[in-house]
């Protein structure tokens, strides 16, 4: 190889399904390579005297065998593909000789100049492979391969798209307010969606980058005001994907938490619309910690309890159990339940809870205007109502409120 080390390697992918692999070595540089060998379907053999815990396991689960010895002549014979990683320098050379005479590609950890072949720095998205090489500066390689990968899934690198796959529904959490923490698959899906139906609490600073072809439609439902009916947005959902678009319901928080997700994928079913649910991060844990506030915490609080506040307690609809929740020790998430909270505060404390227990109300958590407020459960009723504080607003009860520092601002 020497003489040819200024040639520019040749690309390609390997099939290693049920071929044999040789891995010499089980340390860092094995433990790192071998869930892509493995997952490429290799029949894989590792020789090493000893390896780290990891590889321990693979070989543990039967995922690899492992012969618990350093590497002898021969170890070779049959392979298609060999990874030399020991830090034993005449091995190494033995075991590369022994691939060069085999003419078995052979990487090698220690010195890519005496190798057959060379590991790019790779990732994945969406059923794409990014294999990027730079000769032999590894994080050049790592830099262009996580800016192209970035680039396909956040959609500011344009990729055509699998028209028949993209075509139906995709519930996605948008997360608690703030942009950036919308998941990396759900900011995909977007950039490949024909029309997005959107909460007013989804991240709307995502929908200003979407292209101008894109319809975007207000589902409106904002509480004591205009709303679009359940059943209109289910509707909604159900022609534009028969119309073979592409459509995403964007939804503030996790669609299942609180967010009538399911009643919109059971709508998707009976219509035979392919629907796919993206998971989002859920107001109820995320707000209290953009503000300081964790919901657990060592020997403060071993549980939390998230409940919905859109109906007062005493109100026939309400599935809560108020009373049990009075009794409970940790802490108590309300989303939805600000014009309430006086009403919550009383049935607590009536049925056990102590009034001077710390609550904080964070209104538009994650977002620029974040603001929090704190109170106890004898005062938050009026602390809300001086203080202003509106929806959307997550209301966090117990000890926890006070552990941590105050975050105004995320």
């Amino acid at each position: 190889m020497a003489e040819h080390a200024e040639n520019p390697a040749y690309p390609v992918g390997l099939r290693l399904s049920g071929r044999r692999v040789v891995v010499i070595g089980g340390g860092q540089v094995a433990q790192r390579r071998l869930p892509a060998l493995i997952a490429a379907g290799a029949d894989i053999l590792l020789v090493a005297p000893s390896a780290t815990p990891s590889v321990e396991a693979m070989a543990t689960t039967g995922e690899i065998s492992w012969q618990r010895r350093p590497y002898e002549d021969g170890d070779l014979d049959g392979a298609w593909y060999a990874l030399i990683a020991t830090g034993d320098k005449a091995a190494n050379d033995r075991a590369s000789a022994e691939a060069e005479r085999n003419r078995t590609w052979c990487v090698r950890s220690d010195d890519a100049g005496a190798a057959t072949a060379w590991t790019p720095a790779t990732g994945r998205s969406e059923g794409v492979t990014v294999a990027v090489l730079t000769g032999r500066d590894p994080r050049r390689s790592a830099a262009v391969r996580d800016a192209v990968v970035e680039g396909l899934r956040d959609g500011t690198l344009a990729a055509p798209r699998n028209r028949d796959r993209a075509a139906g529904v995709a519930l996605v959490g948008g997360g608690p307010g703030d942009p950036d923490l919308i998941t990396v698959r759900g900011r995909r899906l977007l950039t490949e969606a024909d029309v997005v139906i959107a909460d007013r609490l989804g991240p709307r600073d995502l929908l200003d980058e979407l292209p101008p072809h894109v319809e975007v439609i207000d589902a409106a439902k904002i509480p004591y005001g205009r709303f679009m009916a359940q059943e209109a947005i289910n509707n909604a959902l159900v022609e534009h994907a028969r119309a073979g678009k592409a459509v995403v319901r964007l939804k503030g928080g996790d669609p299942f938490v609180f967010g009538r997700g399911m009643e919109e994928a059971q709508a998707l079913a009976e219509a035979g619309i392919p629907c796919t649910v993206v998971p989002g991060i859920s107001s109820s844990i995320s707000v209290p910690g953009a503000a300081g506030i964790p919901v657990t915490h060592r020997a403060v609080a071993h549980e939390f309890t998230v409940v919905s506040g859109h109906v007062a307690p005493d109100d026939a609809r309400s599935l809560v159990d108020w009373p049990a929740l009075a009794k409970l020790r940790g802490t108590l998430v309300v989303l939805m339940g600000v014009d309430k909270i006086g009403a919550i505060a009383d049935t607590l404390i009536a049925h056990g809870k102590a009034p001077d227990t710390p609550v904080a109300l964070v209104q538009e958590g994650t977002t620029a205007t974040q603001r929090r407020v704190d109170a106890t459960l004898a005062t938050v009723g009026e602390t809300a109502r001086s203080e202003g504080v509106r929806p959307p607003a997550v209301i966090v009860i117990g000890a926890v409120v006070a552990v941590g520092p105050h975050h105004d601002r995320p």
